[in-house]
């Protein structure tokens, strides 16, 4: 018979390995981006304060599903690196069966909450964001060093689910915040697969910059991306979604954020790699603020 003050403590950390399988901090941004997508979309309509709760939970379910699946597919992989192996699969604290059921549950639940308490074409986009993430680049990545640019893909896709729960439609104006998240991400992975290549060598990940450690190829893309993520940026004002004040901020914004890139992509160090991380992780917050605050139809 379990004492009670054993059971007392492990209750609190059962629960913790289950909200690790969701990547809170990670789907952080994740939920952010959709959440600025239903207010971007919903501006000129009308905020409705139901549907966009019900459009973040939704969205939470179906992201923290995805994680717990992808955990679950790399629990082996995530053993052999430093940052993942006291993960709850990867470290054998939870069985795999219990995560599926778990991922599972909170898939359907969100995909469901999504159709429900908003429109099934955000709920379809959701959908397309977890079958991609999970059915296409979790595997991809053991494959090519290619599955980073798939993987971008359901990284974008969070502000068309907002999008679409707001306005019930997928527009251009949808899909150019698709573009400026999957040209942020780019940059963004590849400072992340820099600073723990040594991680991912171990594990068998083909990145990047595990297969050409000289980092040439990493810089050149991270500079392409950061390159083309300046004027995608700006379109936003060039089709009346938001005026010309978020124009001088994207603009800042994305110079900047070039500018790091440039440096990491000619000196491919640690530090420079370190610094456009930590550059990424303030760019996008920022260029949404400026968005929200700059939109036309407020």
């Amino acid at each position: 018979m379990t004492p009670p003050a054993v059971a007392v403590t492990a209750a609190p950390a059962r629960s913790a390995d289950f909200l690790a399988l969701t990547k809170p901090r990670l789907n952080l941004l994740v939920i952010a981006t959709a959440a600025a997508g239903y207010y971007l979309g919903a501006a000129a309509g009308g905020f409705d304060y139901v549907t966009f709760l019900n459009a973040v939970v939704g969205t939470a379910l179906v992201a923290g599903g995805s994680a717990a699946f992808n955990q679950l597919v790399e629990r082996r992989v995530d053993a052999l690196m430093h940052r993942t192996r006291s993960r709850p699969l990867a470290s054998a604290r939870m069985a795999p069966s219990e995560a599926f059921w778990f991922a599972l549950a909170l898939s359907l639940g969100g995909l469901v909450w999504l159709g429900l308490g908003t429109n099934w074409l955000a709920a379809g986009v959701a959908l397309v964001t977890l079958v991609t993430y999970v059915l296409l680049y979790t595997p991809l990545k053991l494959r090519t060093s290619f599955a980073t640019v798939i993987g971008a893909i359901p990284g974008a896709l969070p502000p068309m689910i907002g999008w679409a729960a707001a306005t019930n439609t997928i527009s251009r104006e949808a899909w150019l915040l698709f573009a400026i998240v999957f040209f942020w991400q780019m940059p963004h992975f590849l400072a992340i697969a820099w600073l723990f290549r040594d991680d991912y060598e171990r594990a068998g990940f083909p990145l990047l910059p595990v297969i050409e450690p000289d980092g040439r190829s990493t810089g050149y893309q991270v500079a392409t991306y950061a390159s083309a993520l300046v004027p995608v940026s700006l379109a936003p004002s060039m089709i009346g979604l938001t005026g010309p004040a978020y124009f001088v901020v994207a603009l800042i914004l994305g110079l900047t954020f070039l500018c790091f890139s440039l440096r990491f992509a000619m000196r491919r160090t640690r530090q420079d790699a370190k610094a456009l991380f930590f550059a990424s992780i303030a760019y996008l917050p920022l260029v949404w603020i400026a968005m929200i605050l700059g939109s036309t139809s407020r």
